[in-house]
């Protein structure tokens, strides 16, 4: 039996089946847990064991450069020395960069073109806007960025976006836009976005290009399906040729990326378009136990847009899905903590135990329970809440208001937000600092008296020198937590934030309004300080295993013995935001996220929620998220203070609730005008 055998052999009948029709469009439905990569790696094997083609004629489409890694990896092993490579086997960009670089003349480039990083587009937006004379703040590389990515997203170059309105923010975008892209052009560059695009345009405009991947390509295979954007489907279907030799593998519950363009019906419509589709679906889940997998397939189920599947095992039951409740976020921090310390460790490696929130700032709760109790932990997929960029600066204001010898945290901010001050401006006042033995905010105010800076940068520092000297004096009659509120609005951070509208900046919004959550725990600024400093200076690198913190969204593809899932909370999760914008739509991609979050356990899986969350810096009472009523009741194990609170609600069929429990906080008036929940008396 040689290996490709030995191979399928061990595949059960369903990846069988899979791996063996290799002919004509095929959608592989991959569960959670299914072994979608080994079925995707045979079935590459099997179409160049079987002579069927060459591995140059092969194209396989992956979302990760560490994902095509392994699998190259896989098939060289396995074809042992057989093939040299399968060399078109990439994420999008990487295979797109191929062909451009081939056929960059038919575009009107060199073949040695430049690809431009962030920091190129943004420096390259900043000059546009300088030059066109638009306002900075207003219009930020970042905020333009967003929108040009949106239109290369849905195949759009300046010439083909139409505006719905004239006069608006967006055609001053588009104007920049269309001036990026000339200005690109003439640096014989492109952008990330414009990697696919021009692969699109080169194929649409030149048919015998075209033909010449078509008479090449004679299968191609595609990974993480349900995570294609409207461009990079419209590069597949171009490529596919008249035999429509295409397989697409993934998981319409696991599509979760619609904020980065992510289009789900481009999964649900394949069989539509390639009307001789075979769809096969892998239900045996090789990671959970049965009454993990029974969770989460009845969760769901509720879900109306999907190809539908019930995952199943030959495992055993495994302990029931535990369902905690607690009086607020901090006290489901220490449960959370308890249980690890009392249980689980005993138990498991802290490496094989993660807990996953819907916010990057809920993991702040869980670091300070962790450094109290001496836990380690790391942080995946994101930095540690003291050591994020927004909440350093923000400490930093508030140490140099603290004192003023603080020359660090003043260096930290003098230039944050924006305010012109460069290089040799800093280096001219650290030298004068030096030389007479001055702190740099002494040092500023006797340059100014001196009269040595520009206008433009005497005016810089005068109004920061002045902020800071007023808040100063302000520190002795205000809360230090109402303090930072007014830093941040008044030295023009908040605005910074609020004027580039993207994910990123609202995470940093998020995290700043935790912080002043945070400070409520202290009784002034000096203990709140200590604190922040002790937090962030104690040795994190403990010898051993650490317990891993991460999003539900970047926990995709990975899997641990036990997962905590925390803060089950309308609003929370599903998130307010994602339902304002996008209702029922919305409503779906959040489900499927808690599908993603629960089925990265194998063994044990905890939800939590907290009866008590602040919210702005209020108080409020919070509600079990409507997820939680999804879930089957025998497949669940509720604690005795939970079996006694969520008596008090329920979920009706329109998604209000009836709430029948007498506690009922000030803020909770404010808190259902959110339109996601309705008070029944």
């Amino acid at each position: 039996m040689n290996s490709i055998d030995k191979l399928i052999e061990n595949l059960n009948k369903e990846q069988k089946e899979a791996v063996l029709s290799t002919e004509g469009p095929n959608l592989i439905v991959a569960g959670a847990g299914s072994g979608k990569t080994r079925v995707l790696t045979t079935r590459l094997i099997y179409i160049i064991d079987q002579k069927k083609a060459f591995p140059n004629q092969i194209l396989c489409v992956t979302f990760t450069n560490k994902a095509a890694k392994e699998m190259q990896n896989r098939v060289l092993k396995h074809l042992k020395g057989s093939s040299k490579a399968v060399p078109w086997l990439g994420t999008f960009h990487s295979i797109s960069v191929k062909f451009l670089r081939r056929h960059a003349e038919a575009l009107g480039y060199k073949s040695n073109f430049t690809i431009l990083d962030t920091e190129d587009q943004k420096k390259l937006i900043r000059n546009i806007v300088k030059a066109e004379n638009l306002d900075a703040k207003k219009f930020s590389p970042q905020l333009i960025m967003y929108h040009i990515d949106q239109w290369k997203n849905k195949g759009l170059l300046p010439k083909d976006v139409k505006l719905k309105k004239q006069g608006s923010i967006t055609k001053s975008i588009l104007k920049v836009y269309e001036i990026y892209q000339n200005k690109v052009k003439d640096l014989n560059a492109f952008d990330f976005g414009d990697l696919i695009l021009f692969c699109v345009k080169l194929f649409e405009e030149n048919k015998d290009i075209r033909q010449i991947y078509h008479n090449n390509f004679k299968y191609i295979l595609v990974d993480e399906f349900q995570d294609t954007n409207f461009i990079q489907n419209k590069w597949l279907n171009l490529l596919v040729n008249d035999n429509q030799n295409i397989c697409c593998v993934g998981d319409d519950d696991q599509s979760i990326y619609s904020w980065r363009g992510a289009e789900i019906k481009n999964f649900l419509t394949f069989d539509q378009i390639y009307k001789s589709c075979k769809v096969f679906k892998l239900e045996q889940n090789y990671r959970s136990t049965k009454n993990i997998l029974e969770t989460a397939s009845h969760l769901i189920s509720n879900n109306t847009s999907r190809v539908g599947k019930k995952l199943w095992s030959s495992a055993n039951h495994g302990e029931l899905v535990k369902l905690n409740c607690y009086r607020t976020g901090k006290e489901e921090a220490q449960g959370v903590s308890d249980i690890i310390e009392k249980k689980i460790k005993k138990k498991y490696s802290l490496n094989e135990v993660s807990i996953l929130v819907r916010a990057i700032y809920q993991t702040r709760e869980f670091e300070e329970r962790f450094l109290q109790v001496g836990i380690g932990y790391r942080v995946l997929g994101g930095i540690k809440f003291y050591e994020r960029a927004e909440v350093k600066d923000a400490v930093s204001y508030l140490r140099i208001i603290n004192q003023k010898y603080d020359d660090l945290a003043l260096e930290r901010v003098i230039n944050s937000p924006k305010r012109g001050i460069g290089e040799s401006t800093l280096n001219k006042i650290h030298t004068f600092a030096k030389n007479n033995k001055l702190c740099l905010e002494d040092s500023i105010i006797k340059i100014l008296e001196k009269g040595e800076f520009k206008p433009k940068l005497k005016t810089s520092f005068n109004q920061l020198i002045n902020m800071i000297q007023k808040w100063r004096r302000d520190s002795l009659n205000m809360k230090h937590y109402d303090l930072l509120k007014m830093v941040i609005d008044e030295s023009g951070y908040s605005s910074m934030l609020k004027n580039k509208k993207d994910l990123e900046n609202e995470n940093r919004l998020e995290n700043l309004k935790e912080l002043l959550r945070a400070m409520q725990d202290y009784d002034n600024l000096q203990s709140f300080l200590e604190h922040v400093a002790l937090a962030t200076s104690i040795d994190q690198e403990w010898e051993g295993s650490k317990i891993n913190l991460m999003t539900m969204h970047a926990a995709k593809g990975l899997e641990f013995d036990v997962v905590f899932l925390p803060g089950w909370e309308e609003g929370l999760f599903p998130h307010q935001k994602s339902l304002e914008e996008k209702g029922d739509f919305a409503l779906e991609e959040e489900r499927r996220l808690a599908y993603v979050g629960i089925t990265r356990a194998r063994k044990e899986a905890y939800l939590s929620f907290a009866m008590k969350r602040a919210y702005h810096g209020d108080w409020m009472d919070a509600l079990p998220s409507r997820f939680i009523n999804e879930i089957p009741d025998n497949s669940v194990e509720k604690n005795e203070e939970i079996a006694n609170e969520i008596e008090d609600f329920e979920f009706n069929q329109d998604n209000s609730l009836e709430f029948e429990s007498e506690y009922r906080s000030p803020g909770w008036d404010r808190y259902r005008k959110n339109k996601l929940l309705k008070w029944k008396k």
